[in-house]
């Protein structure tokens, strides 16, 4: 991808409705923000509650998920997670769509809470421009929890399933 279709893709975004936008391919990876947030660096992903709010537009090139723009957070917005909270790894959106949980409205769930899965096993669907996203399990395990509803709009990092 070259500076042109970067600029290009910048000034689309900024005129459109849009508060995220994520790109990626095999050499190249692109994420817009308009979200008041903090940039997020490699070693921290953590915001406190006392952390200034500032807005934000970052764009990332070939970077690793975890060097990307934080999701929208504010004050009201951060929870603190409690140590009674379901076991397992919650298994985080890879980009900023709509999740769904079956594959079509009259098809069953891929996965529901008690199921036993494998790894690379679909757990849901991420629509994200048109294209469907499957997120597979990254470890074979049972599902304690899920964390989205169907047909909800998940920003990039909101844990989606939970897997012990």
């Amino acid at each position: 991808m070259n500076i042109n279709e970067i600029k290009d893709l910048m000034a689309q975004f900024d005129q459109s409705s849009l508060r995220e936008f994520s790109y990626k391919n095999q050499s190249d990876e692109l994420t817009f923000s308009k979200n008041e947030g903090q940039a997020v660096t490699p070693s921290a992903r953590v915001v406190s509650q006392a952390a200034p709010i500032q807005p934000s537009v970052g764009i990332a090139n070939t970077l690793s998920q975890t060097e990307m723009l934080a999701p929208e957070t504010t004050e009201e917005t951060v929870s603190v997670a409690k140590p009674e909270a379901a076991e397992g790894d919650v298994v985080e959106s890879p980009l900023v769509g709509v999740a769904y949980l079956a594959a079509g409205p009259d098809k069953p769930p891929f996965v529901s809470v008690g199921d036993q899965v494998k790894k690379g096993q679909t757990l849901m669907i991420i629509e994200a421009m048109k294209v469907m996203n499957e997120v597979p399990s990254p470890k074979d395990g049972l599902v304690t929890e899920i964390l989205v509803q169907n047909e909800e709009m998940v920003e990039f990092g909101k844990g989606l399933v939970r897997i012990k």
